[in-house]
């Protein structure tokens, strides 16, 4: 595995570059990847940022969505995942890397425990967010960090930990926390937009949402479903879902939350959420999936009762007796 030097040093003789990440993106892949552009920008390398999916909504805040592509417009002769555990996570971009793979140089930075090292040139570092792993990229890139990168910086960091929330949260974390907001990032901005403000077709979506939890093995898993049916009535979206899966995990007796949202007809992203022992990304790993321990996700198919079926089965081999 190569050191972040290493990667930097291949990124400054690079002239344009392709910056992807995962489907569906959070604040993490997006922060991290228009924190790297912004930087690659100050050393006047051409670069795009790309995600197969729609933005969510609960991120339009965010100032230089607009500049993210679907796909790159332009060639490039490198081309960098961030967030992204495997290629697949990719989605429509998959093929893209695929034929990036076979004739350029391709590098992967990523904080996930279940990443599988899928590129010529991989940094793989489990943290609470992966905007920490670029935040020392930038460093070796030797570009100060500015106000607006400051900001997309602390936007991965405070979705990924949950606020400061998650059991992954350390010193590192909260000291480069301090060098961000001391760079111009306004936290309470951020802080208000990502986990306060809501409009009224989410916490409609919420109520209806949380009234329907589901709880088994003595209340130690609990489940919620979010139907598209469900969307439509409360006129949400699926970005409006983002936090969700964290209430259940509130309840005392929970162990393992898990979030099944319906993307397609028979097909279901799931999100899994553990407390203190139950390893999500085992869990997550049955179906293909994967992410870290104390949260990861996974893609199931068939009809929603067989969905709960299995993912009841699964969790609950990660049950303590």
């Amino acid at each position: 595995m190569e050191t972040l030097q290493q990667i930097a040093n291949r990124l400054k003789k690079a002239k344009k570059v392709a910056i992807l990440t995962h489907m569906r993106p959070d604040g993490d892949a997006l922060g991290s990847a228009l924190a790297l552009s912004r930087a690659l920008e100050a050393l006047g390398i051409e670069n795009e940022v790309c995600t197969e999916t729609e933005l969510p909504s609960n991120l339009l805040f965010v100032d230089g969505l607009q500049t993210v592509k679907k796909a790159p417009t332009k060639e490039y002769d490198l081309l960098i995942t961030l967030d992204c555990s495997d290629e697949q996570r990719l989605g429509a971009l998959a093929d893209e890397f695929v034929k990036a793979n076979r004739q350029k140089d391709t590098i992967n930075v990523d904080h996930h425990i279940s990443n599988t090292k899928y590129a010529k040139y991989n940094f793989v570092r489990e943290c609470a967010a992966n905007c920490m792993n670029v935040a020392k990229l930038i460093e070796y890139l030797g570009v100060s960090i500015d106000k607006k990168t400051a900001e997309y910086l602390l936007l991965g960091l405070l979705t990924d930990s949950g606020n400061f929330a998650h059991d992954d949260v350390t010193e590192e974390t909260l000291s480069l926390a301090a060098r961000l907001v001391a760079a111009g990032a306004d936290i309470h901005y951020y802080n208000y937009n990502l986990f306060k403000k809501q409009t009224k077709a989410r916490a409609k979506l919420h109520a209806k949402t949380m009234s329907g939890m589901r709880f088994f093995f003595d209340d130690r898993f609990a489940l919620i479903t979010i139907t598209r049916e469900a969307m439509k009535q409360c006129e949400a979206d699926n970005g409006m879902t983002e936090g969700f899966v964290d209430f259940p995990l509130n309840v005392d007796s929970v162990e393992v939350a898990a979030s099944i949202m319906e993307v397609n007809y028979r097909q279901y992203k799931i999100s899994l959420r553990t407390k203190t022992y139950a390893d999500a990304n085992k869990i997550a790993g049955t179906f293909g999936g994967g992410g870290h321990i104390r949260a990861a996700g996974c893609m199931l198919f068939g009809d929603l009762e067989d969905v709960i079926d299995r993912l009841s089965y699964a969790v609950s081999q990660y049950l303590e007796d």
